[in-house]
C-alpha cells in the first residue's frame, strides 16, 4: 500500500450532514422597522387636508372700554351709606364671618376645620330651642334643659336661637350667657358652636355640634 494512500470514507458525510441542518434552521427574520415618529403621525393624519383660505382672517370686534370711575371727589360717607343700603336690601351679600358678632370656637381636642363646615351647613340640625323672652337668670336652666334633652335622643347639631341683643343697653345678655354656658359646664360634650347661617338665624343663633 502506499505511503500517501489515505480512506476518509466519511468526509463526504459530515458535508452532507450539515448542509441538512443548515436547511432544517428557520430562517433569519428580518429587523421590524423603527415606529413612526409624532412627525410621521401627524403628516398621516394631516394627509388630504387643505387650507381654506377664506377663514385665514376672521373679523374679531373688540369690546368698548368702560371708563374708570373717578373717586377723587367722592364722599366716603356717602359711599358707606350706599354700601349700607345695599347690604339692607339684600343686593349686597354679608359675610357674617367679617362682622365683630361673628361667634367660633372648636374644640381644641377635635379638627380645627369643624367650625367651618359647621357654619357651611355640612350638619343637618336635629333641634332647635328659642331663648327670645328669656331673661339673663333664666339661661342656664333652659340651656341645661335643652342639651339634656339633646344628648338622651343622641342628636349630634343642633341649634340655639338666641337673638343679637342689639335692644339691650348691656349688649347681647343671652348670647354671652349662652357662651359662657356652652364653653363651661358643657366644654367637655361640645366639639364646636359657630354663628348660624343668615338663613337660619345668622348672628342671633348658635348652632352647636355634640360628642
Amino acid at each position: 500500500m502506499p505511503k500517501d494512500f489515505t480512506n476518509r470514507p466519511f468526509d463526504k458525510l459530515k458535508k452532507k450532514l450539515g448542509g441538512a441542518q443548515a436547511a432544517a434552521l428557520p430562517p433569519t427574520p428580518a429587523a421590524a422597522p423603527p415606529p413612526p415618529t409624532d412627525a410621521d403621525l401627524f403628516a398621516h393624519a394631516m394627509s388630504g387636508v387643505r387650507e381654506i383660505s377664506g377663514f385665514q382672517l376672521l373679523p374679531c370686534r373688540g369690546r368698548p372700554k368702560r371708563p374708570a370711575p373717578d373717586r377723587r371727589n367722592e364722599d366716603p360717607d356717602a359711599e358707606a351709606v350706599r354700601i349700607l343700603e345695599q347690604i339692607a336690601s339684600g343686593s349686597l351679600p354679608i359675610n357674617l364671618s367679617d362682622t365683630q358678632e361673628y361667634l367660633e370656637w372648636t374644640n381644641p381636642d377635635h379638627r380645627q376645620d369643624l367650625a367651618g363646615e359647621l357654619h357651611a351647613g355640612r350638619f343637618s340640625v336635629e333641634g332647635f330651642r328659642d331663648l327670645h323672652g328669656t331673661t339673663g337668670d333664666e339661661v342656664d336652666e333652659e340651656v341645661d334643659g335643652f342639651l339634656a334633652e339633646a344628648l338622651r335622643r343622641g342628636w349630634q347639631c343642633v341649634k340655639i336661637i338666641h337673638g343679637r341683643g342689639l335692644r339691650s343697653v348691656n349688649g347681647p345678655v343671652l348670647k354671652d350667657a349662652v357662651v359662657r354656658r356652652l364653653m363651661g359646664k358643657y366644654r367637655k360634650r361640645v366639639i364646636a358652636f359657630v354663628s348660624a347661617r343668615q338663613c337660619d338665624g345668622g348672628l342671633g343663633a348658635l348652632y352647636v355640634l355634640l360628642t
